[in-house]
């Protein structure tokens, strides 16, 4: 629960002064978040956003227009490992939950990368290496657990002479 309440006040953030930079490619992001006392749940793309936050006894819902900007490329890493140079996040779906004192949390990126599968992967496994976090590979699949102890998987597949992608983290 705890990514959620980060990434909250950096989208919330993002909102101001939007109006500088808008571009057609910004990811699509969702973000669900909550607890036994309620959640919330950000919805946000090129043409604009949602907020719902909703609790006992109160909810806000709220429409955003064009209020993503993110630089979630830049901004993304596992231990230091950024995304294959020149990639693009199509995008970002945050799950996460905090029961009976569990924090449970699921991100998902999607990508895209201007590389053929098998070079993304060989990049990324080298980076990794570079960075001593262990990974498994499966073809063009990369697998393994951060410094922190989250499994992460990342997969490359071909989009025509370029690579398509996901992240996948996970935190139990």
């Amino acid at each position: 629960m705890r990514f959620a309440y980060l990434i909250l006040p950096m989208m919330l953030l993002a909102a101001c002064g939007s109006e500088e930079k808008r571009t057609a490619d910004r990811p699509e992001v969702t973000i669900n978040a909550g607890d036994d006392q309620g959640g919330v749940v950000v919805k946000a793309g090129k043409d604009g956003g949602n907020i719902k936050i909703g609790g006992k006894g109160a909810s806000i819902d709220i429409d955003i227009p064009d209020f993503v900007d993110l630089d979630v490329e830049g901004d993304f890493d596992i231990d230091g490992v950024k995304l294959y140079p020149g990639s693009k996040v199509t995008t970002v779906d945050v799950n996460a939950t905090e029961k009976d004192g569990l924090d449970n949390t699921t991100v998902k990126l999607g990508f895209t990368a201007p590389a053929a599968p098998k070079v993304a992967a060989d990049w990324m496994a080298a980076e990794f290496a570079k960075k001593s976090v262990q990974v498994t590979r499966t073809g063009d699949t990369l697998a393994g657990k951060d410094k922190d102890g989250d499994a992460f998987t990342i997969k490359f597949g071909p989009d025509g002479k370029n690579a398509k992608g996901e992240v996948l983290i996970v935190k139990r």
